[in-house]
């Protein structure tokens, strides 16, 4: 019986530092890596994108989380087809979730579309032995980590024009439909945003300010608000974004993309309200490399 209250505390806790996670998403999901989130903008760009992300949060707390993601997507004609693998650690919590997307991208006329994307795949969580200060051969560890991996995806829709970016998307639709508590963390129910680009002299072929506010709802916390903007300079090759959120928490971004083509950034996000005495926030990397011609 003792043994099943530290694992049930165990599993509270790594759920607690998991949820809480969820008010600090991927800050690519926002401008340089739509698709993270809305599989609405897999193949996009005509030809193939590359984007990997590692972001630790918290690094002064033992067992804080720590996300890496990869996606890959291709365009052709008006489809797109991609692929979205993440892992999360968390305390002993460990989930890794691998989708693919399918998306179609339908022309109103020569600089307007809308876009729809589906993901479809699994995702398994389970606690790390090598990490569990005791007794790894546990039964009860054993019995939970024998659980099967679930069948998870994700659906997405988007207007797209030059300037004008609106879209929003339904993430871990296993969640949504089949609430399960034995299950990870709470995640991300429901995500929107709109943008909209203001180029600084006649056309978007130079430098321009794109402003964005966004809508979050994850499960267990009020609904999240996010407002700010990224700046494109030097010909578009030097990205400077910020971004405030309502859980009284900012993020911070700085990015060099080399001729289009080759993307590095960095995002500083300050700690949340309720954890500002306590953390140092959390930093993300963040790379693309573009194949192939763009749209």
């Amino acid at each position: 019986m003792k043994r099943h209250k530290i694992l049930v505390l165990v599993g509270i806790i790594a759920s607690s530092i998991t949820a809480k996670a969820q008010l600090d998403p991927l800050s690519s999901q926002y401008y340089n890596n739509r698709y993270q989130l809305n599989p609405a903008f897999a193949g996009f760009e005509h030809g193939t994108n590359l984007n990997l992300g590692y972001r630790s949060l918290w690094n002064n707390i033992p067992g804080a989380p720590v996300t890496q993601a990869i996606t890959v997507d291709h365009g052709f004609n008006k489809v797109g087809v991609g692929l979205n693998v993440v892992n999360d650690k968390a305390g002993l919590q460990r989930q890794t979730r691998v989708v693919g997307s399918f998306a179609y991208h339908l022309p109103l006329n020569e600089n307007n579309k809308l876009n729809f994307g589906v993901s479809l795949g699994f995702a398994n969580q389970r606690l790390s032995n090598s990490d569990i200060k005791g007794n790894p051969n546990d039964v009860l560890v054993g019995q939970y980590n024998d659980r099967e991996s679930y069948i998870d995806g994700d659906f997405g829709v988007a207007y797209t024009s030059n300037r004008l970016t609106i879209n929003a998307a339904l993430p871990n639709l296993n969640k949504l439909f089949k609430r399960d508590d034995t299950k990870y963390a709470d995640v991300a129910r429901f995500y929107s945003a709109i943008s909209y680009k203001i180029p600084f002299n006649t056309n978007l072929n130079g430098e321009f300010v794109e402003p964005l506010v966004a809508y979050r709802a994850v499960s267990g916390y009020d609904n999240i608000w996010d407002a700010g903007a990224q700046f494109a300079l030097v010909n578009q090759q030097i990205l400077l974004s910020a971004m405030y959120h309502s859980t009284k928490n900012a993020t911070f971004g700085f990015g060099m993309d080399y001729k289009k083509k080759y993307l590095i950034s960095g995002l500083y996000t300050t700690s949340t309200s309720q954890l500002n005495n306590y953390t140092n926030g959390g930093f993300e990397v963040f790379l693309r490399v573009k194949m192939g011609s763009g749209q």
